[in-house]
């Protein structure tokens, strides 16, 4: 798969933390940053389960002279901190954390990409919002604002919805947890490469920088750049669970008014066909764009799979 060229101003990112809040106590939340700092027009790129925000570098790059680009490492993953409590793993730690980051960014307009569970905590901020503005009272006090509500503007959900397939979630979990410690790089590529096979061809140099910042080498040894234990909450979600949580996802999707694009592989096994007609079917707002020979899930890093991203972003 040809890869976006690397040719622009923007070559490399910015490396900052910014401090959360658990339960527990505290962890710092690290964010790379593209792009200029003093542009309030902010693009918040929200990555994969195990993944980082390394993901998302050449759709940064892309985006960086429109936008200033921030890809945070999810707690627990990359150069952010891991949390206390295992159980803490979860969609409203991240929302929490993802809401920090924003207020620390200050953005005048947002606009949101999240991929897999970057897309699953983007619609959980966007419930969250839906459900504080209906409760927050109305305030009368001279000269403080009554509409608190952040500036989100377009989202683009990849290879996510509401409802996910179970079958494609019995594979992932496979995997999550399982400790490996590779003596080479180029081991470890290979593992990335034989449970990623849903991100579609690359070659060899892609399969690199997809490995990159997902094993660390710990003295000599390469072993995954991410706490094992966030196995153990997706290990405690039942059936029953997650029938639960979709019906509040399918809430908050629904509470989006502002423009969706939801991007699917056309092979995943998370995302279905049926449920992506159906999000365009009960969000007025919502396109669907698919991306032929792909699985779970488009890794955005091929200009046939940025471009209609860009397009839609920085569309009127």
């Amino acid at each position: 798969m040809p890869e976006a060229s690397t040719s622009t101003t923007a070559c490399a990112p910015r490396l900052d933390y910014v401090m959360c809040a658990s339960p527990a106590g505290t962890h710092r939340m690290a964010y790379w940053e593209w792009g200029d700092p003093n542009n309030d027009r902010v693009l918040l790129c929200v990555h994969g389960l195990t993944r980082t925000g390394r993901d998302f570098d050449l759709l940064a790059q892309r985006m960086a002279g429109d936008y200033r680009v921030v890809c945070p490492d999810i707690v627990g993953r990359g150069k952010s901190d891991w949390l206390i409590n295992p159980a803490t793993y979860a969609v409203p730690q991240y929302v929490a954390d993802i809401l920090t980051l924003i207020a620390r960014l200050r953005p005048a307009s947002l606009d949101w990409v999240g991929t897999s569970m970057g897309g699953l905590i983007g619609m959980g901020m966007a419930g969250t919002l839906a459900m504080s503005s209906s409760v927050r009272p109305a305030r009368g006090d001279a000269g403080l604002p009554t509409d608190l509500r952040l500036p989100i503007g377009k989202f683009v959900l990849n290879d996510i919805g509401p409802a996910l397939d179970f079958n494609g979630l019995a594979r992932i979990s496979e995997y999550v947890g399982e400790p490996m410690s590779f003596d080479r790089f180029d081991q470890a590529v290979d593992y990335v490469h034989s449970v990623s096979q849903g991100f579609g061809e690359h070659d060899q140099a892609g399969w690199q920088a997809l490995t990159r910042h997902v094993f660390v080498q710990q003295g000599d040894k390469w072993v995954k750049h991410y706490d094992l234990r966030i196995a153990q909450a997706m290990a405690a979600q039942s059936k029953a669970m997650l029938m639960a949580s979709e019906a509040l996802l399918w809430q908050a999707y629904e509470s989006i008014n502002n423009p969706i694009l939801i991007v699917r592989g056309e092979l995943s096994d998370l995302l279905s066909a049926e449920t992506a007609e159906q999000m365009v079917r009960r969000n007025a707002g919502a396109s669907l764009h698919t991306v032929a020979g792909v699985g779970h899930a488009p890794t955005l890093r091929d200009p046939i799979e940025i471009d209609p991203v860009a397009r839609f972003l920085l569309s009127a």
